[in-house]
Order: structure tokens, then C-alpha cells, then sequence
């Protein structure tokens, strides 16, 4: 057991839990509040799902926007890695609406200089809570190998497609040949930093990868 899941345990003794969306206080163990499960602006249907360059498609359950955004914000950069518990139910739950076959779940790896002031990978975070919620294998496919700007201060798609070409590698090709591959994320704004990893895993020899994120921009 880590350090910060010690912590979040304490807290939760001590103090009451806030639901991640709304943050309000909902009692111990509410994480998720009955009225923010109602109220969230879902991606619904077809909405759900988008075409993004190398993928074979892309998933995402939520819109980016008003608690979600937030929250999600939150989860990020105010040092709540906890919230990873919610989110990944909230995952697998769009799966079960958009099914597939895949044989391990990837994620979209953090820059070692951004990993190191963050504290954790949000995004490995998610891969693993889907990962225990799926019973499939979590792997370490991509390595970032150059830090880069943070796409959300980069500008249009074009600038972000070329702050992230050439930055992530996969440095043990035989571990991803063949494979279907179930490439997780937060967030989905224009789909650049996805489509750069599945380009990467695809040179590489994955059979298919697709994309699964808890939000995505509405167009």
C-alpha cells in the first residue's frame, strides 16, 4: 500500500467524503453523489463514440464540461488520485454500452519530469481501476521520451499535433504485436496526443487500438 492511499484512507476515517463531481460533503464512503449520477452531462449513444486518426475508434463517456471539467481538473492538478476509483466505474460502465475485444489495456503515459512534480500518472490510474473492473492485464506499452508542452496551453490542433509528433516510443515492440490494444486517457480535446500513441503502437505491430477517455469535448 502506498503512501497516498494510506492517506486517503486517514482522511476518509476522520472526515466525511465529498463527491468528486459536485464536491459537496455526501457522508463516509460517498464518493459519487445519487444526484451528480442523474445529472452528469453523459455523452449518450452514438455520441459516445468518435473517429480519430490510427484508432479504430474512440470512446468517452462524459462531456468535458461544468462538474465534470471541475472535477476532472481536481483529479489532475489539486492532488486527488483517489477520484480514479470513481472514474473508473464510470469507464467501464461505457464499455458496457460499447463493447469490444481487446487483450490488455494501455494508457497514454506522463513525461518522467511531469510525473515527478504531479506525484502520480492520472491516466495509468484509470488503466488500472478498469483494468481490476475488466480482469484484463494493465501493460506499460508507451514511454514518453521528450517532454512536451501541456497540450492545453499548446493552441489549435495543428500546433498540437506538432508539440506531440515524436514523443512517445514503445520501447518493447514484441510485448505489443498483434495485439488489440485498449488505450486509455483522461480527457479528449482535438484527439492529437491519442492518435500520436496510436500511431506509435500500430508502427509498432498492434493489430488495433482503441481509445477510451472519461470526457471528450462537445463539438
Amino acid at each position: 500500500m502506498n503512501l497516498q492511499r494510506i492517506r486517503d484512507e486517514i482522511l476518509e476515517f476522520f472526515f466525511p467524503s465529498r463527491c468528486v463531481f459536485c464536491h459537496r460533503w455526501r457522508g463516509k464512503g460517498v464518493r459519487f453523489c445519487k444526484g451528480c449520477r442523474k445529472a452528469l452531462p453523459y455523452a449518450p449513444g452514438p455520441a459516445a463514440e468518435q473517429s480519430l486518426a490510427h484508432l479504430n475508434r474512440c470512446l468517452s463517456q462524459l462531456y468535458y464540461e461544468g462538474s465534470v471539467r471541475a472535477s476532472l481538473l481536481r483529479y489532475k492538478f489539486g492532488g486527488q488520485p483517489g477520484y480514479a476509483s470513481v472514474y473508473g466505474e464510470l469507464l467501464a460502465d461505457c464499455l458496457k454500452e460499447h463493447p469490444g475485444v481487446w487483450d490488455c489495456i494501455a494508457w497514454v503515459p506522463l513525461s518522467r519530469r511531469r510525473l515527478r512534480h504531479r506525484g502520480y500518472d492520472q491516466a495509468e490510474l484509470l488503466a488500472r481501476e478498469l483494468g481490476s473492473r475488466l480482469g484484463l492485464p494493465v501493460e506499460k506499452l508507451l514511454r514518453k521520451c521528450r517532454h512536451t508542452r501541456a497540450q492545453s496551453v499548446t493552441g489549435n490542433a495543428q500546433k498540437r499535433r506538432s508539440n506531440i509528433a515524436g514523443a512517445y516510443q514503445v520501447p518493447e515492440p514484441e510485448g505489443v504485436r498483434g495485439k488489440r490494444i485498449l488505450l486509455v486517457d483522461d480527457i479528449v480535446t482535438t484527439g492529437s496526443t491519442l492518435s500520436e500513441c496510436a500511431k506509435t503502437l500500430r508502427a509498432a505491430g498492434a493489430a488495433s487500438v482503441t481509445g477510451l477517455t472519461l470526457a471528450r469535448k462537445r463539438e
